[in-house]
């Protein structure tokens, strides 16, 4: 492997990557539908901090397909393929603001565990560069998740 790595490393990361990667697929879709559907008082501020977020997502969705080929393995991109492995589902509610917001939040949650898990398994693996990727999602969604937690908080 041109990277340094154990192949037994590179699959175990590049399977969990591929879960990181459905989750992520759902969470994209789910705020894009926010984005598009919201309703109410404060359609002006979450319309555009949805808008925002997914734009956010789409990037990271594009790396982690990329490390996972960097790792020399494939990606999905079968949405029922992200349907299978994601613990985060379809959000059938869109339109109510705290409502998006919570979905929002819960799928933080769900995004950062995996994250962590992957920074066991890389950091044993020796991997850094997926492991810096991840503590740069770590880093950048917590303050996410303090600024939305704020904004339910007004």
């Amino acid at each position: 492997m041109f990277i340094r790595l154990k192949e037994s490393d590179c699959k175990k990361i590049a399977e969990k990557l591929n879960v990181l990667l459905a989750n992520y697929s759902i969470f994209y879709q789910n705020t894009r539908g926010a984005h598009w559907n919201i309703k109410g008082n404060d359609f002006f501020t979450l319309h555009l901090k949805f808008e925002e977020l997914y734009d956010g997502l789409v990037l990271k969705i594009d790396e982690i397909a990329e490390r996972i080929l960097t790792l020399g393995y494939h990606p999905h991109h079968n949405f029922s393929d992200y349907q299978k492995l994601s613990t985060i589902q379809e959000s059938k509610e869109v339109t109510d603001g705290n409502k998006c917001i919570l979905n929002i939040l819960e799928s933080f949650k769900t995004i950062i565990d995996i994250q962590r898990d992957l920074l066991e398994i890389t950091d044993k693996a020796k991997d850094e560069g997926t492991n810096a990727q991840m503590s740069g999602y770590i880093t950048e969604q917590e303050k996410l998740v303090w600024m939305y937690n704020a904004y339910l908080s007004k």
